[in-house]
């Protein structure tokens, strides 16, 4: 999937502005599904708009500049019907916290403790942020999503909570070994 079926999308859902839609992609409820930036989204809007994928119209604001709101057309409603019916590429997944944790014995026991903890908060913080997406999107599919994203953040934090003391008995173990990682030239 790729920016240009993300933005068709949101459209989908409603009328937005690039604006709104780089916020729905950054931070709000489209955000799990495909990294998009301004520099991104407003060509991939200008192309669809030449396209007739999409169509803008402009609307006057107090004390602002106008702000150009996207609406999809039926044209971009089956290029998008097209986008899903082609198969989804695998999930990328990367996670600075399991390099933390792969190299545990390298580090200072407090500094795996502190990032076991942050860890837990922010898993519990996607946990929330689902939930309150869910209520927002007016597609039945978003239940289904959450619970599934739900899941993924759960097992998580459950393998931590179960098995950090395996994570922090092996912290700073390295440190005074010629480990390959610190061994000196």
């Amino acid at each position: 999937m790729n920016v240009r079926t993300l933005c068709l999308a949101i459209l989908g859902c409603g009328d937005s502005t690039g604006y709104e839609i780089r916020k729905l992609v950054s931070d709000g409820h489209f955000s799990h599904f495909v990294d998009a930036s301004f520099g991104s989204i407003y060509p991939a809007l200008t192309r669809m708009e030449n396209e007739e994928l999409v169509v803008s119209r402009e609307e006057k604001q107090n004390g602002k500049p106008n702000r150009k709101v996207y609406s999809i057309t039926d044209a971009g409603r089956e290029e998008f019907l097209v986008a899903l019916s082609k198969p989804a590429q695998k999930d990328i997944f990367k996670s600075e916290f399991l390099l933390l944790a792969m190299c545990a014995e390298l580090m200072e026991p407090a500094h795996v403790k502190r990032a076991l903890d942050m860890q837990i908060d922010y898993l519990k913080a996607e946990l929330t942020t689902i939930d309150n997406a869910v209520e927002e999107v007016q597609l039945r599919g978003a239940d289904w999503v959450g619970d599934y994203g739900r899941s993924c953040l759960r097992a998580g934090l459950n393998y931590i909570e179960a098995n950090r003391q395996s994570l922090e008995a092996i912290a700073g173990t390295g440190l005074e070994t010629n480990s390959p990682l610190i061994a000196a030239e």
